[in-house]
């Protein structure tokens, strides 16, 4: 499943655990998250959350959308590479928009992964 396949479906539960875990657990019964895992040299966090994750419960979700960028914001001199990813997600009670930020020498991923928790 795709992040995008989000949209359409309900979700009973949404938790952040820590700043690099997003568990959605949707009416099925099945729990998919976001999360990064962690290598040696390499950064990927959750950055910013605005809105409330209870605004995703309960109802469908009308939009699940993913964007990303690596290019630096203006005047940064950033040495490393960095990568922004955005997951927007609407429903009629409201929106979420979360940033993750990675960053690393150029070598290890910065990528967010999404997926089906295996009970």
């Amino acid at each position: 499943m795709n992040f995008n396949d989000l949209q359409g479906k309900t979700c009973t539960k949404v938790e952040q655990k820590g700043n690099d875990e997003i568990h959605f657990t949707l009416e099925d019964g099945r729990t998919f998250m976001l999360y990064h895992s962690k290598d040696c040299c390499e950064s990927v966090v959750i950055e910013e959350v605005a809105g409330d994750y209870a605004d995703l419960v309960g109802t469908p979700i009308l939009l699940a959308e993913e964007a990303s960028s690596t290019d630096c914001p203006p005047g940064s001199q950033a040495i490393n590479s960095d990568t922004w990813t955005f997951y927007k997600l609407r429903t009629i009670k409201g929106s979420v928009d979360i940033r993750w930020h990675g960053s690393s020498n150029g070598y290890y991923s910065e990528r967010v992964s999404f997926g089906e928790v295996q009970s």
